[in-house]
């Protein structure tokens, strides 16, 4: 049984990390992982200075920003940073500037078939600076001149991210990751982080694990980058299924994305579980990736790591812009990722391969296995002892005839305590 916390305590999280503004490196990464390190007291929060390599990359300097506005010529602030952190492009370059309104333009971001949101832009390795704001607003600007001040840092510094390792009884692994890294958008940003703090707790509250779970909050590309450049050896001999967490808040669908090649047990698990929890779900292709799947299926890594969301990032109409915003996730929709989640990693925790211990069809009735059970339930049973040939684990077994794995396992379950089953792996 799962003890599944409630969304409304999920949703609380993500309501006091909402106003953080957060960015690649910074104050706001920092103070969202002191949060999340109040509810995951064993949670190591590590820094890594900038000019590290990373692969082909370096840490970047650090982004400190304090305030941003553009003020009219009556002093009036029409664009204010305190009111949305989204005004701002990420690691924009600190500037105090009179341009006039073509001046000005040149550095402002809208959407025009989005006229009321403001757009997510950032330029972390480019330097240069620039607003965001609404189309609406954008339209009603009229020429005169403007004053463009943004107060920020860019200079050397660190990166953060924090890791958690809850073992289990063998040091075989399964990694859930998530990002830290963007200001106020509650799907695409906070989902990910709490649900995965929310699994982290009901992992811990186990008595017994079959895995050891690593578990990783990180700046999304350049963390994860990072994170592998550290771990990688280490992860492609121990992983075997892994999960990047993210736009697992809305209630409106479920999605699916694969690891780079397929097949793994990562994805086999979670299409089964999607399949008898939620029927429908929108499968993407690996083609369609936009998350840290890049990085730990990159050839080179090929960790067996997939995606299960609720509405894909890229997909639904409040994405990437200030839309998304505490209204698009509900209690609902994070309870029921975590759901599915916690399912998934029931399932692979009792994956197993079984054999049938005699030939042909053993004997139920001397057993009490045949009069005292269902129709349905007798059926199943011999099904399972009709493909339980040691060469289909849990999973491909119950695709074979088509149920539910946990519910198979159960009925195995008896099967292996009357000796009629054996486990082979």
């Amino acid at each position: 049984m799962i003890n599944q916390p409630s969304g409304e305590k999920m949703f609380k999280w993500a309501a006091d990390l909402f106003p953080i503004c957060r960015s690649i490196t910074g104050p706001g990464v920092r103070q969202t992982l002191a949060y999340l390190k109040k509810e995951l007291p064993d949670l190591v929060v590590h820094s890594v200075a900038t000019g590290t390599p990373a692969f082909d990359w370096e840490i970047p300097d650090e982004w400190t920003i304090r305030d941003a506005y553009i003020e009219d010529e009556s002093g009036k602030r029409i664009v204010d940073f305190i009111k949305s952190n989204l005004h701002v492009v990420g690691y924009s370059t600190p500037i105090d500037l009179w341009l006039d309104l073509a001046e000005l333009d040149a550095h402002l971001h809208s959407v025009p078939d989005k006229p009321s949101a403001i757009p997510y832009v950032t330029s972390y390795y480019t330097r240069t600076w620039g607003f965001c704001i609404s189309h609406e607003q954008r339209q009603a600007l009229k020429p005169g001149r403007y004053r463009a001040v943004i107060d920020s840092d860019l200079k050397p510094g660190i990166l953060n991210y924090a890791e958690l390792v809850i073992h289990g009884d063998t040091a075989e692994e399964i990694l859930l990751s998530t990002y830290v890294c963007h200001p106020t958008m509650a799907n695409n940003e906070l989902s990910g982080p709490v649900v995965t703090t929310a699994l982290a707790q009901w992992l811990l509250s186990l008595p017994r694990r079959r895995y050891t779970y690593r578990i990783v909050f990180v700046p999304e590309t350049i963390g994860a980058i990072v994170y592998l450049s550290r771990n990688a050896e280490h992860m492609k001999k121990c992983t075997v299924a892994g999960f990047v967490l993210t736009c697992v808040g809305d209630d409106r669908t479920y999605s699916y994305l694969p690891s780079r090649k397929g097949g793994t047990l990562a994805d086999r698990a979670a299409e089964h579980v999607l399949k008898h929890i939620a029927g429908k779900y929108d499968r993407y292709s690996y083609l369609e990736r936009g998350s840290d799947e890049r990085q730990y299926c990159s050839p080179g890594i090929d960790l067996p790591v997939c995606s299960v969301m609720r509405s894909k990032y890229g997909t639904y109409p409040e994405y990437h812009t200030s839309l998304d915003d505490l209204s698009v996730i509900t209690p609902g929709g994070l309870s029921g990722a975590f759901g599915t989640y916690a399912r998934i990693i029931e399932l692979i925790e009792m994956n197993r391969t079984y054999k049938e211990v005699f030939p042909c069809e053993p004997r139920l009735g001397k057993r009490g296995l045949y009069n005292m059970t269902s129709l349905d339930k007798s059926d199943l049973l011999v099904n399972i002892l009709a493909y339980a040939d040691g060469s289909a684990d849990l999973i491909a077994l119950a695709e074979l005839i088509g149920e539910d794995a946990i519910k198979v396992d159960a009925v195995a379950q008896t099967l292996l305590a009357a000796k009629l089953l054996q486990i082979v792996d």
